[in-house]
């Protein structure tokens, strides 16, 4: 029986190293799949787009990257944002967002909330800890966690905002140093709530202000733009709404079905945020939802968060495409109601990564808009919203 004892040690020697190799190489493959920035030639930034940049406040309300396996410390070689990248870009408040499940076939038009779940394996692969790999809720709360740590080690380059206070300490150290970056945790919908409303608190206090009602898959609070029947807010959805408004929080309805943005909005009289998407009169396509609804977005005094990838652009992702839109979005609901959500390493390919937005200032002068109007869609509007619903 000693050849039956070989062959099982080296089926057990073969599937460790199978795993010891998808744990190493696997997830930047699959990242380096996901988040790709096109090859470009550099894009034309003129000295008086520079020196506005460099005047200017920018925020970005949408970013994934802790979804990840990198060490957003470094300069990457793959995905769209890191520190290095968000100092080189000038961004002075960058929104990370917790992804914590997407379903298997995951589409724009239809998908099923009991689809197989895509993190699930994103979480092994990375090692993540055991606790992830089968609760939602433990992902948004490791996320938190991996943005705590890069704050530790990065000798105060960066900065978790988590009250208003924290966000006039970020402005006034980046008067002082540049390199200062603010960085204010969000959640791509509520589904880490686990149908448990009391799990809403345990997420504050774990740092997360920005807050998702769904994404791509209709959950226990109501309807996503992506699901199946355009529902509205569950009980559970409108007592969650209700409490994110009394509450220093921010309501995101990217990826909410048309229904339950009306919900929010009749319900509510703060800021609503869309934090990453088109303008459906530039590109009509059913990712962006129709102007009429954004107006009602700008009217509660919130904004839409302008993104940088094809399905929203219409295909037009370089700056200058990127601008048009902005100057779409201006003409639709207003300069006071646009700002930028990039949906950077939101497995997205984009045509500039967040270290080239000084181009999208020169695509902009370039577009007619005045240095006014750039400098609320390039922050201002943002940081009204913020200072609004932070305290």
């Amino acid at each position: 029986m000693k050849w039956v004892r070989r062959l099982l040690l080296s089926v057990v020697v073969l599937a460790a190293l199978g795993l010891i190799g998808f744990w190493t190489f696997a997830p930047g493959i699959v990242e380096r799949q996901q988040n790709r920035v096109a090859e470009h030639d550099p894009y034309p930034v003129s000295d008086a787009a520079r020196a506005l940049h460099d005047r200017l406040v920018v925020g970005d309300w949408h970013a994934d990257s802790l979804l990840w396996q990198r060490d957003l410390l470094q300069r990457g070689t793959r995905g769209q944002v890191d520190l290095p990248r968000l100092e080189e870009g000038g961004v002075a408040v960058q929104v990370f967002t917790a992804v914590t499940k997407t379903p298997a076939g995951m589409n724009y038009d239809s998908n099923s909330a009991e689809a197989r779940d895509n993190i699930t394996l994103l979480a092994f692969g990375q090692l993540w800890p055991i606790r992830t790999w089968t609760s939602i809720f433990e992902r948004a709360i490791y996320q938190a966690q991996k943005l705590e740590r890069f704050e530790a080690a990065s000798e105060g380059r960066l900065r978790i905002i988590r009250s208003r206070a924290d966000l006039e300490a970020v402005l006034d150290a980046r008067a002082k140093d540049k390199r200062v970056t603010g960085a204010i945790l969000g959640v791509e919908g509520l589904h880490p709530l686990e149908g448990d409303f009391d799990n809403l608190a345990r997420l504050i206090t774990a740092g997360h202000r920005v807050f998702g009602l769904q994404h791509f898959f209709d959950n226990e609070l109501g309807g996503s733009l992506h699901g199946i029947g355009n529902h509205g807010l569950t009980e559970l959805g409108r007592q969650v709404v209700a409490e994110l408004a009394r509450r220093p929080a921010i309501i995101d309805v990217a990826h909410s079905s048309e229904q339950v943005v009306r919900d929010v909005l009749a319900m509510t009289d703060v800021p609503i945020v869309l934090s990453h998407s088109g303008i459906h009169s530039h590109c009509p396509v059913k990712r962006n939802l129709p102007d009429e609804l954004m107006r009602g977005i700008a009217a509660s005094g919130g904004v839409i968060g302008i993104g940088y990838w094809a399905e929203v652009a219409c295909d037009r992702i370089d700056p200058d495409g990127i601008a048009a839109m902005i100057r779409a979005g201006i003409a639709a609901v207003g300069e006071d109601a646009i700002s930028l959500g990039s949906d950077f390493d939101g497995a997205v390919r984009t045509a500039f990564d967040t270290s080239e937005l000084p181009a999208l200032t020169d695509a902009l002068l370039r577009a007619g808009l005045t240095e006014a109007q750039i400098a609320k869609v390039m922050g201002g509007n943002m940081l009204r919203v913020l200072r609004a619903r932070l305290n």
